[in-house]
């Protein structure tokens, strides 16, 4: 097995090159510049806007992790073309050069609409209205139409390993202006590699799965465990399920978080 990762210095990226290389997976890398990548691992220069450059990134390998991204930007132009247009550039790489190769592609679980009766299931349909995880639709889209053999995993709220994801979430929550009882689902970046690690043994292939811990948090309780506080409220919490994802598809699946709260993430000095 040799898989190519993309986005391997972003948040997530990052933090699961590393675990991939202690499994003992192969692991090669699409980066631009002299980047530090761990002992083993095999860099490609290269970006998602070089066809040329992802010709030789896919050439060989069993599987394609796509997790570059961007995320919070008041750009949506860049967010537009490098999730979608980026995404389209290496699916037609991998068709090209790479056609037996399984594309496992991260997208949200922002998708979901605010106002579902439930929490989001990989069913439901979707149609957001802000850039980021409009764009992580069409990438999906684009994907599930391509002819690969691909799986989709819609992450939720990530954390841990001092990313300071977490710590950031209060300033996000206020300017949100998040009823602080709202709970969304969340995932730990050990368990972000342990259904990476499924998604390439063709356990989710051909299927779209959230991938969440078994405790969705209140907004709250998230601000009090990295020493915040948000002013408390009685009123009305409208739209319960925002950001709130069913996991049981997954869980059927075989996948089992290992960090299943983010208070054991805390205990065991994960953040």
């Amino acid at each position: 097995m040799t898989v190519l990762l993309t986005g391997v210095t972003g948040l997530v990226g990052a933090r699961l090159l590393p675990r991939l290389v202690a499994a003992g997976i192969d692991c090669r890398a699409l980066v631009r510049g002299d980047k530090a990548l761990p002992a083993g691992v095999t860099p490609v220069a290269g970006e998602l806007f070089d066809p040329p450059t992802l010709a030789r990134a896919v050439e060989g390998v069993s599987d394609i992790v796509h997790l570059a991204a961007v995320f919070r930007s008041q750009d949506t132009d860049l967010i537009w073309k490098t999730n979608v247009d980026g995404t389209r550039n290496l699916i037609a790489a991998a068709q090209a050069h790479a056609p037996q190769a399984r594309f496992v592609l991260a997208s949200t679980s922002n998708v979901y609409d605010a106002n579902n009766s439930h929490p989001g299931r990989e069913d439901d349909p979707v149609d957001p209205l802000h850039a980021y995880p409009a764009s992580k639709v069409a990438a999906e889209k684009a994907l599930r139409e391509s002819g690969l053999d691909w799986a989709i995993l819609r992450f939720p709220f990530v954390y841990g390993d001092g990313d300071g994801h977490l710590d950031a979430l209060p300033k996000h929550a206020l300017a949100g202006q998040w009823h602080p009882a709202k709970k969304i689902s969340t995932i730990h970046h050990r368990d972000i590699a342990t259904a990476v690690q499924l998604a390439l043994s063709g356990r989710f292939d051909r299927r779209i799965v959230n991938i969440a811990d078994e405790a969705p948090t209140s907004i709250y309780e998230l601000a009090a465990l990295v020493g915040e506080s948000l002013p408390p409220s009685s009123a009305p919490l409208e739209n319960p399920w925002h950001l709130h994802v069913d996991g049981s598809l997954a869980r059927s699946l075989g996948f089992q978080p290992r960090v299943k709260t983010v208070y054991q993430a805390a205990e065991e000095k994960l953040m």
